[in-house]
């Protein structure tokens, strides 16, 4: 009597689940439309209005940021005296009556005596603020769109049928729209990883600076790559703008198709 009872509850709670779940999926359905005839619409305005906004449309060249590594002074060399000198660079004897083949130089520098880790006078060598002020707006951005293809997807994967031989045409709409989904979905993740990987970059080029202060290549690199960046981020928002544009374009052009798939009267067709 008692496995009947366990059996009773077991088929009880399963039904209930069962429901809760057919629940979830309608709410995700309702979500999904109502994200894609509403709000898909305001985010590509929001987008577009970004793009023309003062602070997306700044020259390259106004992107620079100061990097605080101090340039060495020039070589003063020492003579055998003790007393300084700065010119020519001939060869003179040494106590041997040799010629020196190199001079003992001194260079106003950070570096600590006995160790190799170089101090920067004026601290740390800081982040440019104005790449970071964008990307602060851009990063919530592109999550977003991870989140919304994310709700499509599951929305467009509930409305498709059961496996079935024939009238099939509707399933491969859904099937091709679902393939959009996924495309723009693995695109914004790439845009995500950009940030980390700027930063990256951008820490290597400073550290080769801290390292080597008296070569000007290094830092004009890390102007270069300032400049990228922002093109990059100005292309990142056009992006995430033409890709809001496409699938509301694609899905609700389609839309009868993804929601009823397969219609009762396909003998109609014949």
């Amino acid at each position: 009597m008692e496995a009947l009872y366990d059996t009773a509850e077991r088929v009880s709670a399963s039904n209930s689940g069962n429901n809760k779940v057919k629940d979830l999926k309608e709410e995700m359905k309702g979500e999904a439309e109502a994200l894609l005839l509403h709000q898909f619409p305001a985010r590509i305005l929001q987008l577009e209005q970004l793009l023309q906004s003062p602070e997306f449309n700044i020259r390259p060249a106004e992107c620079h940021a100061e990097i605080n590594v101090p340039r060495p002074l020039p070589i003063t060399s020492v003579d055998n005296n003790g007393e300084s000198e700065e010119g020519t660079s001939e060869s003179r004897p040494n106590e041997n009556g040799e010629p020196e083949s190199a001079r003992v130089c001194f260079i106003q520098t950070g570096e600590v005596a006995g160790t190799k880790i170089l101090a920067l006078p004026g601290g740390t060598v800081g982040l440019n603020q104005r790449i970071v002020k964008l990307y602060d707006v851009v990063k919530p951005l592109i999550s977003q769109l991870i989140n919304d293809c994310n709700l499509l997807k599951m929305w467009i994967q509930f409305l498709i049928p059961k496996v079935e031989d024939g009238n099939n045409f509707g399933v491969g709409i859904q099937e091709d729209c679902l393939s959009e989904v996924r495309t723009v979905e693995v695109e914004a993740a790439a845009s995500l990883d950009q940030i980390s990987r700027y930063h990256t970059a951008r820490g290597r080029m400073v550290s080769k600076i801290a390292k080597y202060p008296h070569i000007e290549d290094f830092r004009k690199a890390v102007d270069e790559l300032d400049e990228k960046t922002l093109i990059t981020i100005r292309l990142t928002i056009t992006e995430l703008r033409n890709n809001y544009s496409t699938l509301h374009d694609i899905i609700t052009k389609n839309l009868d198709k993804i929601k009823l798939p397969r219609t009762s009267n396909a003998q109609n067709l014949y």
